[in-house]
């Protein structure tokens, strides 16, 4: 039996699988944590990537590793691979103002619609999450930082590069996937833009070599073959064994829907971002700012465990007695808020209860996924099926409601590390030079009535929120 490695270098933790090439069995796994907060210095998750792998009994007699990690992060290195700022991550929204300015820099330089154009070239509207809006967010901000830049990359290619033990920036690689939501590349054409990049970082800067599908991109100390690596949601599509038509719903600390396509989709509005996936497809994808922590901080409020608070919401009837709650406790992505804080409506002196406020906030969480998932197939993608994954997709109270929000069944497979499988799938497929396929989880189906009315009424109190602040 051979071995392959799987990693997820997400947000909160960097958790390692180990598992056999062949059937996807999962046989040792190591977890250790992430510095909290928006802002990185990437020398702690290569500390947390080496404790993971020595909880997980270490790589030594594993064939092959491929990293997967959180996207859009920027990590700025100098011409001797030194980093020159702490990584300043997805959900760091501080750049919001510069995305503003690039989609206006792209319109006076293409002429007429900033966001067409930039759909267009990238398949993305850029968001403050996107690594292009950061690399201008230091131009501006701290210009002796950018002067010495010399190489942007991603988390993933960071790591990925480390493992490898190259100190050269120019054999930094990354993946299509990964690649896709920088905003600086195109996933229809499979190549950098490099006017795109000298525009938000007023210079060239060296970028990682996009490789193969399953391509081995070099040999750690011990012998262990590196893969490519990818994206963190092209990863757990890859680890569900995804299937064009197929979306998946993950709940993690943000809320994510993305769906397989056989092409790249180019929306204007910015809600859907064109990414690519692992495999040659397309992942077009909507992200929430707000997934588990939402649900946290409400459990937090009243005091109950994750259990007692699914018991709680359920306790209350469907639709919260009248009362909304606009879950942007974090800001948002989809719609475009990144400075937006959470509101509630439709209060009245009965309905002012923990269990109806518990249940309009997941009612809320899942209202905006759905609404997700609609700004995706508005581009005219299919969507056959819907998979929910993730901490947060976990919970008694998620599951009951999230069919009736979404007006469809809604498959649960069996808990697991979806991203790091997604990345040890990788590995193996690299090790066998060509894809390997593993046997889905068979989990189960979430059934249930579809609930028109609270998705219509939260509909209309977005509506009127996005009214009142234009």
């Amino acid at each position: 039996m051979q071995l392959v490695a799987g990693v997820d270098s997400s947000t909160q933790s960097c958790k390692v699988v180990i598992a056999d090439s062949e059937t996807g069995k999962v046989v040792r796994t190591g977890s250790v944590g992430h510095p909290e907060g928006t802002e990185v210095e990437p020398k702690y998750w290569l500390l947390a990537l080496e404790k993971a792998i020595e909880q997980a009994g270490g790589i030594k007699d594993v064939a092959a590793i491929s990293i997967a990690g959180q996207q859009h992060g920027m990590v700025l290195l100098d011409e001797a691979g030194e980093i020159l700022r702490p990584a300043l991550l997805w959900n760091d929204v501080r750049s919001a103002p510069q995305a503003e300015r690039l989609t206006q820099l792209l319109a006076d330089s293409h002429g007429g619609d900033g966001t067409k154009a930039w759909a267009e070239l990238t398949g993305s509207v850029p968001v403050a999450s996107f690594t292009v809006t950061k690399l201008r967010w230091v131009l501006e901000h701290e210009p002796e930082i950018m002067n010495r830049a010399a190489a942007v990359c991603l988390p993933h290619d960071w790591l990925t590069w480390k493992l490898s033990g190259s100190k050269d920036i120019n054999d930094l690689t990354t993946d299509r996937s990964d690649a896709s939501g920088t905003g600086y590349f195109s996933s229809e054409l499979g190549a950098y833009l490099p006017e795109i990049i000298e525009l938000a970082a007023g210079k060239k800067l060296v970028v990682p070599r996009v490789v193969g599908i399953f391509e081995q991109v070099g040999v750690n100390s011990t012998g262990v073959l590196i893969g490519p690596g990818m994206g963190d949601n092209a990863a757990a599509a890859f680890g569900l064994g995804a299937q064009i038509g197929q979306g998946v719903l993950s709940l993690g600390t943000s809320g994510v829907v993305s769906v397989v396509a056989g092409s790249t989709t180019k929306d204007p509005s910015g809600l859907v971002a064109g990414f690519a996936d692992a495999t040659g497809n397309y992942l077009p994808l909507a992200c929430t700012l707000n997934g588990a922590k939402a649900l946290d901080s409400t459990a937090k409020l009243f005091g109950l465990s994750h259990k007692q608070f699914a018991e709680l919401v359920l306790s209350a009837p469907p639709g919260s007695s009248g009362l909304t709650v606009l879950p942007y406790f974090e800001g948002e992505r989809t719609p475009n808020l990144p400075q937006a804080s959470g509101s509630m409506y439709g209060v009245t002196g009965e309905n002012l209860t923990p269990a109806n406020i518990s249940r309009a906030v997941v009612e809320g969480l899942l209202c905006g996924l759905a609404d997700a998932l609609e700004a995706i197939t508005t581009q005219g993608v299919r969507v056959e099926s819907l998979t929910m994954v993730g901490g947060a997709g976990r919970n008694e109270a998620v599951q009951a409601i999230a069919p009736a929000i979404f007006g469809m069944d809604v498959s649960l497979p069996e808990p697991d590390e979806y991203v790091a499988l997604g990345a040890a799938r990788q590995a193996a497929s690299v090790l066998a030079s060509g894809e390997v396929f593993w046997d889905p989880s068979p989990g189960k189906v979430l059934t249930g009535s579809t609930d028109k009315t609270t998705r219509a009424r939260y509909q209309d109190v977005k509506n009127s929120y996005l009214s009142s602040i234009t």
